[in-house]
């Protein structure tokens, strides 16, 4: 990792291990500007267990990143503006929709 006034974090070591494969290497350098010590360790990964999580919050959580993702690749502040309105929209919908089954069902 690079960290400095002209060096931005590069990528973070949870990341590096999170996006990892078996039998890949990642290598960790640490450097100071003021005396010109480095460091380089490397990380052998042998292999990965993944534990599941609930699923549905793991869907949820990559939706998110897919739709955070194409919003912020919209430039055109009137798109955004549509796209906000439509979602609201959607979920008085949605809300609205909830609430009619409650009173038909209290009733």
């Amino acid at each position: 990792m690079e960290v400095g006034p002209d060096h931005p974090l590069s990528a973070s070591v949870a990341d590096a291990l999170l996006a990892a494969d078996e039998d890949e290497q990642i290598v960790v350098a640490r450097n100071c500007w003021a005396c010109g010590w480095s460091e380089e360790r490397s990380v052998s990964i042998d292999s990965i267990e993944t534990t599941e999580g609930d699923t549905h919050a793991v869907e949820r959580a990559a939706l998110l990143d897919d739709i955070m993702s194409e919003a912020t690749a919209i430039d055109d502040l009137r798109t955004l503006e549509d796209a906000l309105a439509e979602v609201r929209r959607q979920r008085r919908l949605t809300t609205d929709g909830a609430d009619a089954t409650d009173n038909v069902d209290s009733g």
